[in-house]
This record gives structure tokens, sequence and C-alpha cells, in this order.
């Protein structure tokens, strides 16, 4: 059903085509000119007249007390849900979930990211500030610092505490030489969309992130945010950049031991096993990961093979869909406790549901485990909208559900189907030693253990002191590398710092890679990987510009939708902006999206 604007802008349309349909029927038949005059003034006249009648009707609408904005926006990120998985699981799924917003939303069929360096803090950053790494500066979910040459995570902040992390667990997992006390937006170098609503509603709307994953609830919510939640093991915590203490209901929610009652839960499948087996093929398939004591098939004990409640065990319960369900829960108990559009002012909920990100990269986008966390985040989501319907009313809500990045296939599935396919694993080691022997021959050897490079994912860094050392510049340096890379036949393409900074490439994957490309955070040469090539000893990963990664849901349901399919391609930046429009809000001021409805 239209809304009444979009029947008004119709039927002006109609009114158009009859006058034309008239003149043309006049020179047809030769009816006498005034006659048909006479027929296209009134006919003309009559949908005028009703188009003027429904074009103000919905400010007749506002004035008897229909809300002109929304009570509460709920963004819902799911990450590494490919754009595909729609339709792929979608005869599946349940009612009043993913299919009510496909059914009664907006579905933009065709929606990409337009950057190369396709992770998670990188997606996160753009779906609220309408900009990429090039101008937000999360060029990754954790780099190697140009000043320091120290790895820090993008979210990390040695200035702030962690509240609620329990002291006999020993803190937060961090990647490898990362050290942090804390966490907060503070290397965001954008604003968001709840940062503007923040500031327009004088601080009287609320913004809350929340997810499994620190960046994920932070990025989300940006840096006005009263809140952003995450869990650490088998507690939900915050950082002191929000608040002094974590709120007492928090608390209460912590106490209630939800996670460490999912130790020893078997993970299975909630549809019978054929219905798995003839969209996917067999559960068993090589090049999966068997990591912390969960086997390659159904069914998994969730328990990371130890006896009893400890690292291991998080870890496990990671990568499952259990971790999804306290998620939501504690969803419910965020709008419960903080009353969320119950207060007669838009509130900013945003809801990352991080575990499926963990199973896709263990088992693939074509597994069993998959196609099951894919459904039973279907069914939470209806869960959850129920929730909001009993509480605030689905009618007063504006909802976004799109994804941080896709994923390649596992390299082992593909060469099972064709063992003449281009795809693999890469060997990093292989990198390293491939550039640092073409500076050796072209700039003479360091001599034994010594190293001209760091390797940081897919981008080198020069030890700036060994090309002084050496008297060698650094474009002369990355033109080396550059031409090293692609003697590799998994390296698609490589760019150097030098023509990036400049803007000397060309080609779709260039304009990406400059996207993602931040001059004063990035490396000194990017290498972009053939498709089908992972950065992963099992299971698979993401990362690249290619259709798999970048193509993501975006559907969009409530206040200010315009329901339909929309097939025209739309970017992940044009998530702020839009949602800016319908609050009433300017955008972002760095945004560089354009508006959807």
């Amino acid at each position: 059903m239209p809304s009444l604007p979009e029947l008004a802008c119709r039927l002006r349309i109609r009114a158009a085509n009859v006058s034309l349909y008239a003149r043309n029927l006049a020179a047809i038949t030769r009816t006498p000119p005034a006659a048909t005059a006479r027929r296209i003034r009134c006919t003309a006249f009559l949908f005028a007249a009703l188009s003027c009648t429904l074009a103000f009707a919905p400010t007749a609408a506002a004035a008897a007390g229909a809300p002109a904005r929304p009570a509460l926006v709920l963004v819902i990120a799911v990450d590494q849900f490919r754009g595909d998985y729609l339709a792929r699981f979608g005869p599946h799924f349940g009612t009043g979930g993913l299919r009510l917003l496909l059914e009664q939303g907006a579905n933009f069929i065709d929606c990409r990211y337009r950057h190369s360096i396709t992770k998670t803090a990188c997606g996160h950053a753009v779906i609220l500030t309408g900009v990429h790494a090039n101008v937000h500066g999360i060029i990754n979910n954790a780099w190697v610092e140009r000043e320091t040459l120290k790895r820090v995570n993008c979210v990390d902040d040695d200035g702030v505490q962690i509240l609620g992390r329990s002291a006999d667990q020993g803190g937060a997992r961090l990647p490898a030489g990362t050290t942090s006390l804390g966490a907060s937006p503070r290397r965001l170098l954008a604003t968001t969309v709840g940062d503007e609503l923040k500031q327009t509603r004088n601080a009287r709307s609320k913004v809350i992130g929340i997810s499994s994953k620190d960046r994920s609830a932070i990025l989300l919510a940006g840096k006005l945010a009263d809140a952003a939640y995450w869990m650490d093991k088998g507690r939900i915590v915050t950082s002191t950049h929000y608040m002094p203490r974590l709120p007492a209901w928090v608390e209460a929610f912590n106490q209630t031991g939800r996670i460490d009652a999912y130790f020893g839960r078997t993970w299975d499948r909630i549809l019978p096993a054929a219905v798995y087996e003839e969209l996917l093929g067999p559960d068993d398939v090589p090049g999966e990961s068997t990591e912390w004591g969960l086997a390659r098939t159904f069914p998994k004990i969730v328990n990371g093979g130890a006896e009893k409640i400890g690292p291991v065990f998080y870890d496990a319960f990671e990568c499952s869909p259990f971790k999804s369900e306290v998620l939501a829960d504690f969803a419910r108990a965020v709008v419960e406790n903080e009353k969320l559009g119950q207060r007669g002012v838009t509130d900013l909920l945003c809801l990352s549901f991080s575990a499926n990100d963990t199973v896709g990269h263990n088992y693939g986008p074509d597994s069993h485990e998959v196609m099951d966390i894919t459904l039973r985040t279907d069914r939470l989501i209806a869960d959850f909208l129920g929730f909001l319907d009993g509480r605030i009313g689905l009618k007063n809500c504006t909802i976004v559900f799109t994804a941080d990045h896709g994923t390649p296939p596992i390299p082992e599935r593909l060469k099972a189907i064709n063992a003449a396919i281009s795809s693999g694993r890469i060997d990093n080691v292989r990198v390293l030693k491939t550039c640092e022997a073409a500076l050796d021959r072209a700039f003479g050897s360091l001599g034994e253990g010594r190293h001209w490079l760091l390797l940081d994912e897919s981008s080198l860094l020069f030890l700036r002191d060994v090309l002084k050392e050496k008297n060698v510049t650094a474009a002369a340096a990355e033109n080396v590398v550059r031409d090293a890379l692609l003697t590799l036949e998994f390296v698609e393409a490589a760019y150097t710092r030098t023509d990036l900074a400049a803007g000397r490439v060309t080609g779709e994957y260039g304009g990406a890679m400059l996207l993602s490309f931040n001059a004063a955070r990035s490396g000194d040469v990017y290498y972009q990987m053939k498709p089908y090539w992972v950065d992963r000893k099992s299971g698979t990963n993401h990362g690249s510009p290619y259709n798999y990664d970048t193509h993501v849901p975006l559907l969009w349901f409530g206040v200010g939708v315009q329901p339909g399919t929309y097939a025209q391609r739309v970017g992940v930046e044009d998530i702020a902006p839009t949602l800016a429009h319908i609050l009433g809000l300017l955008p972002p001021p760095m945004s560089q999206g354009r508006v959807l409805f």
C-alpha cells in the first residue's frame, strides 16, 4: 500500500498522462480542439484536486496526533552477513523477523561497501558516519602505528578503564601486541547520526550501542553516546569513557550468570538435517575449523573441551548462537531499564550481532553452521521486534538492518568442486620473504636476522631507520616491494603510499583502495589478493573489494520509510544521511552519502 505522499505523486503523474492521452486522442479522432481542451481541463482539475487533498493529508494527520518522528530508532548490524543470505536462507525464515522487514519495509537489493578493506571495524564505522576510512580513520580492526611501530586496537584507550570485567578471568582477550586498559571512540575521526541526535535534541535523546564486540558497539554508537556495552567473557562491560560506574541493573544482569549457564550446552540444527543438506550439501567439509573443542560437524558441545568453565569455554561460546541469545536478552534489558522510546523523545539503539562472524570465519558461508545461526538470528530478531511492538509499538519505530561485510567461500570447498579454480591460502611468511629478498637485491643485504619491513595484514610498513641507514628513499623502496608483490600468484594488485597519497590509482578497485587509505595511519604498500584466496590457516576470512565481501543487505522499516523493493545500487554510506533526514537532523558533517527516501 503506497503512502499518501507517494499516492499524491502518482496521481499528479496520472493527470499529466491523461492530458497527453487526450491530446493524442484528439489528433487521432479529429475531435474539435475546443472540446478536447475542455475534457483535458476537467480531467486535470479532478486529478489535481485529489492530489492536493492527499498531499496535505499527512499534515492533517500530524496535527491529529500521529508521530512526526520515531520514538525509537533501531539499527541492527549482523557481523558477516552476505547480501545473498536473505534470498538463500529466506524461505526458512519465520514470521515477524526479517520476513516482516522484507515484506512490509524497503529492501535495497544491491547495497555495497565501496571501500577495499572490508573488515568489522571499518564497516561498522561507515554505517552511521556516512564516510569511509579515508575520513573516519578506522583503517582496520587493529593496525601498526606509523610513529611507534606498535600494534593498536581501533578502540583501545589507555586513558579509561573497563567497568564490569570479572577480576578472576584476567581481563579481556586482546589482539597480539596490543596493550590497553580501556576502550572508547577516541580513534574515530568522524561523528555519527547518534552524535547529531544528542546535539540537536539538547542531549535528551539516549544513544546506546550493544554488541558482543567492543569495536562494534563503540563505533556504531559514536562519540557522544550515553553508553556502549559489550561482552567480556562471562560479563557485560563498558568503560569509564561513558560513565563512572556500571549501572546497578547491568550488575544485576551479570549476577544472573546467563553466559556461564550455557556451559556444556549442545548446539544442533533447529531444522531437520535434510533441509540443510538439500541446500548446502554435506555437513562435513574439509577446511572448516575445529578450534576450541568444537567438532567440525553437528552436534557441538559448547564447553571448549574442558571440564569446567574457563577461558577456552568463553572462546567456544563466542562461536555459537548462544552468544546472540544473551545479547538479545540484554537488549531487552536496555530498553526496559533505560525506557528507550518511552520518554517523548527519539532514542537510538544500535544492536550488532557478532557471533555470526566467528561462526562464518570457522565454517564458511556455505556451511550448515552459517545457515543455522542465520535462521536463529532471524528468530531472535522476530522475538525482539515483538517485544518492541508490545512496549513501544513498531508503528512508532524506524528500523535499519544491514551488515559490516560478507565473506568468501572456503578454498577447499571450491577445490572440491573444481581443482583447477584459482583459490587457496596465503602464506604471510612467504609474502614478507619475497619482498625483503627484492629489497636486498635492489639496495644490498641487511644481514642475517635483520628486516626491512613489518607485515600488517594486507599492508607493509618500512622500518624508517633501516631506510635511512641504506640511504634509500621511501618511494624507491615502495616501488621495489610493489613489483615483488605482483610476482606472487595470489596477488591481484599492489598500491604504494606515494601513489595513493597522490591519487594515482585507477579503476574500480583502485578507487576502493583510496577510500580505505588514510594518510596519517595507513601503511606503505598495500596488496589486494585475487578472488577466493584467504589469509587464514582454516575456515575463511574477509577484507577484499570483491562482491562476496562488499554486498550486504539493507532493509528499512517503519516511520519515514517508503516500502518497496529497490534495484538501484546504493552504498552503506547512504544510511547515515537517510536516517538523519527521517529524524529531521543535519547529516553528520562529513557524511558523503545520499538520502534514499
